[in-house]
């Protein structure tokens, strides 16, 4: 179960890398970062990207088999 748990979270980290490396860049810079962005709201989800939504769930699911790797 370790063995397969790792090999998912290194193809995890390489399709999270592939995503975030393709991803448009924005014209604020580190505007937002530091509390220069809009308030956000409940429909903020459906603003989103497909990539943006995809690194979201990507990065989240590498979170989740860092934590799981952690405990076995």
């Amino acid at each position: 179960m370790k063995i397969f748990l790792s090999l998912v979270h290194i193809v995890l980290s390489v399709l999270l890398m592939v995503v975030v490396l393709l991803q448009q860049r924005k014209q604020g810079g580190f505007g937002g970062a530091f509390g220069g962005g809009t308030q956000a709201d409940v429909k903020q989800w459906q603003r989103f990207t497909g990539m943006t939504k995809l690194t979201i769930v990507l990065a989240t699911l590498f979170m989740a088999t860092s934590i799981l790797l952690v405990l076995m």
